[in-house]
């Protein structure tokens, strides 16, 4: 038998053994992705998206914030107010993939731009080189400047450092800035009685208490969490939804205003929740995540229906071409979603974790990694045209002024590995299905199985067990939509864990069979934008009609699906580096008659012109559309 060592680094997410979580990350390192589809993502992240991430923070001037605070540089600040967040997120990427293979040049890029955060921080713990640099009064408008957020964003960054790496430069930084935190926010003794506007603080402060076991760290994240909704940012003249601060968190039935803020915020809560053995707490982020699913999530698992505010609008307020579905939000949602997991074990939340990364997350990402969207719509019509750098009309862009998304999207894709399983005290579960190894080391010894699968597009998922010990336990998830799934040829049910109901031994392979055949999925009839349509779906993947794969003359603003006949699937390895096209039959609806000169409409009583023959519809991934340039596109498609 062969002995496996475990890495001492941590994930970016790691309870304590005193909070009520049910199941336990893995460690970095426990769980490696070497091919398929996320496969190829990681290796681009590490290739492509890192490596021009950091030239994209010197030349939009972030890095030289810093750098002029530091004294490393001439000049004065330049972008948002919260722009050292971003050098923050990418410091956080680096380090993982650092923790994923340890590279001197990427360290070298790592350690230099932590010399500039360090050189930047004031004397008595402050950080933030925009205020710095502009004079702007400290903690002078909260419900805007972001302070919070950049110094959250900080803490992760020097959690993964300290945990990647094993070097404490920049957690050093962050028990400073958060010692600092800590002398001046909260009740009493002169401290000031404020919240920042956009939430990270919280998640952040509770994974510096896990590094550090400052327990201060954590009673300053559960007071910024409780004082929420008790009128802080109102009283700055602001409106207090779009900031998550109407409601008290603990009383909050559902999810409102920005999404981004509102989700990291419900992560940070659950951490808090759990740390602190608060049920309540935990049972109310659970109603609300579960109320955000049932109304306010597009089928992608996309979040924010409105441009005004980037927010979420009301109950199965779900238009498909104006939603805004912003990339962050996805990745917030993942974040949150990962931590009510580790606490309930409940399947629904890997389930959200797989719809989310595979469509609404991987959409904001270019196949060659440098190009990005920040909005995430359901359809784009023919010939739509956009200015503004964010409107997905013009195609995903290398970087943008608020590049809030590409680094938020890098340190997700280095840490993603550990979303793939999890571990109790005597049974490993696998939650999510990718090529590579899975290690956990239970009492009995280490349990280590090599996953060998095609999935997304292909649904047999086999586990190679290299070592098992006595009494090893080990479980697999079935995602919801897995009607008919098979476990070593048995029947499972469906939005659960199976568990494998023997002992387990080396050279045994255990073989789960996901139905991946096409299907088609209708909306609740009260998302207006999508009565009368049905989507596609195949597996854990969305589908989108892209012009681009469309017959001559079959416009895809135009056409309806025939939802009698039967749904199609073909292997392209030569499409969009390799994927599953899904063909319909459908029909080109004729446009009315412009010359009556009515406009687009006329009196209820006019025929509707007749669709003449019928045309085969080809739908792609909706996470690979727009790797053709930008075209139209649409989820959902009208029933013929």
């Amino acid at each position: 038998m062969t002995t496996t060592t475990f890495r001492t680094a941590r994930g970016p997410a790691e309870p304590t053994g005193s909070a009520i979580t049910t199941l336990r990350p893995l460690p970095p390192g426990s769980a490696a992705v070497d091919g398929g589809l996320w496969g190829h993502r990681l290796r681009v992240n590490r290739e492509a998206s890192v490596p021009e991430g950091l030239g994209h923070l010197r030349d939009y001037g972030n890095l030289r914030n810093l750098e002029i605070a530091a004294g490393l540089a001439d000049g004065e600040a330049t972008g948002p107010i919260f722009a050292d967040s971003d050098v923050h997120k990418w410091l956080e990427a680096a380090a993982w993939e650092y923790g994923r293979e340890p590279d001197e040049a990427l360290l070298a890029d790592i350690l230099e731009v932590t010399r500039a955060v360090a050189g930047a921080q004031a004397p008595d713990g402050y950080l933030d080189s925009v205020p710095q640099l502009r004079g702007v009064p400290r903690y002078s408008d909260l419900p805007w400047s972001h302070e919070h957020y950049c110094a959250g964003h900080l803490f992760q960054a020097a959690v993964a450092q300290s945990r990647a790496t094993g070097r404490r430069e920049l957690l050093d930084v962050a028990v400073r800035l958060a010692d600092h935190l800590v002398e001046t926010f909260g009740d009493g003794g002169g401290r000031l009685r404020e919240v920042d506007g956009h939430p990270v603080v919280e998640s952040a402060l509770v994974e510096l208490y896990r590094e550090t076991g400052t327990e201060a760290y954590l009673d300053l994240a559960r007071w910024f969490v409780e004082a929420r909704g008790t009128g802080i940012i109102e009283s700055h003249g602001k409106q207090p939804t779009y900031f998550s601060d109407r409601v008290r968190v603990r009383e909050a039935t559902t999810v409102e205003g920005h999404a981004v803020r509102a989700v990291y915020l419900g992560a940070g809560a659950t951490d808090v929740a759990v740390e602190t053995g608060d049920r309540e707490l935990l049972a109310a982020l659970e109603r609300q995540y579960a109320a955000m699913v049932d109304g306010k999530q597009y089928l992608t698992g996309g979040l924010g229906s409105r441009w005004d505010g980037e927010s979420f609008g009301d109950a199965h307020e779900l238009p498909s071409d104006r939603a805004y579905a912003e990339t962050c939000a996805a990745i917030g949602a993942v974040q949150w979603a990962w931590r009510l997991l580790l606490a309930t074990g409940d399947a629904r939340y890997a389930d959200q974790i797989e719809r989310m990364l595979l469509n609404g997350f991987l959409s904001g990402l270019s196949l060659a990694g440098t190009e990005y969207f920040y909005v995430n719509p359901l359809q784009v019509r023919t010939g739509a045209h956009a200015e503004e750098e964010r409107n997905p009309a013009a195609g995903r862009r290398p970087w943008f002024g608020c590049a809030c998304c590409p680094p938020n999207i890098m340190r997700t894709l280095s840490s993603l590995e550990g979303y793939l399983a999890t571990v109790t005290e005597d049974a490993l579960q696998v939650h999510q299905y990718a090529p590579g190894t899975i290690a956990a080391d239970l009492p009995g010894g280490a349990l280590r199985v090599r996953v060998e699968t095609a999935y997304p597009y292909d649904g047999r998922v086999t586990l190679h067990v290299e070592e098992a010990p006595a009494g090893a336990g080990l479980a697999l998830r079935v995602p919801a939509w897995a009607e008919g799934a098979t476990l070593d040829g048995a029947p499972v049910a469906a939005g659960g864990y199976a568990p494998v109901g023997r002992a387990l031994a080396a050279g045994d392979a255990v073989v789960l069979e996901l139905p991946t055949e096409p299907r088609l999925t209708a909306a609740d009839p009260r998302v207006d934008d999508a009565r009368g349509c049905v989507a596609i779906e195949r597996g854990p993947l969305v589908y989108a009609l892209e012009q681009a794969d469309q017959e001559p003359g079959a416009v895809v603003d135009d056409v309806r699906i025939d939802v009698s006949a039967a749904l199609g699937d073909e292997d392209r390895p030569d499409l969009l580096g390799g994927t599953v096209v899904v063909t319909a039959t459908g029909t080109v609806q004729p446009r009315p008659d412009a010359a009556a000169g009515d406009g687009p409409y006329r009196p209820a009583t006019t025929p509707v012109p007749a669709a003449a023959g019928t045309v085969t519809l080809r739908a792609v991934p909706y996470h690979l559309w727009a790797n053709r340039g930008p075209q139209a596109m649409r989820v959902w498609i009208p029933v013929a």
